[in-house]
């Protein structure tokens, strides 16, 4: 048996097209969007969350909001950080650009040990958030003996 040419396996022609991932990302967007619902997040501010040994130190940026914007829940080990940037009404004809981001925003975070929620603070200067959550006392150690 010889090998002859090979034959495609369809009849119809194939068309290419360039691929356009900005494109597929808005796309992808929409749908998350369209099953999440009304209530999805209008924009997500950088965060940054790290430790000292008495507290932890929550960053994030939220430029343009003012103090009245920003709401903060602690309870037991979790503080979420809400807001909302209202998107300015700038009579024009058209926009060419808007890259900055407007609407709701809520991030939650789950830290690794209770905290003082009586004496969490938060400061907003510059456009930064700093949120210190204190942390909880009685972390006492001991060693358990193995019998």
């Amino acid at each position: 048996m010889g090998f002859g040419r090979l034959q495609p396996c369809y009849d119809f022609p194939v068309a290419f097209s360039r691929w356009d991932p900005f494109r597929d990302l808005l796309a992808l967007h929409d749908q998350i969007g369209q099953l999440v619902g009304s209530d999805a997040p209008g924009w997500t501010p950088p965060v940054d969350l790290y430790e000292t040994a008495q507290s932890f130190i929550l960053t994030a940026e939220v430029p343009g909001l003012t103090r009245e914007q920003v709401e903060i829940h602690a309870e037991e080990s979790r503080i979420v950080v809400r807001g909302e940037r209202i998107c300015g009404q700038v009579p024009c004809e058209q926009y060419h650009r808007v890259e900055r981001g407007h609407g709701r925003f809520s991030r939650a975070f789950v830290l690794p040990e209770p905290i003082e929620v009586d004496n969490v603070s938060a400061d907003l200067t510059d456009g930064l958030l700093t949120v210190t959550i204190p942390k909880a006392g009685g972390r006492a150690a001991r060693k358990i003996n193995v019998s």
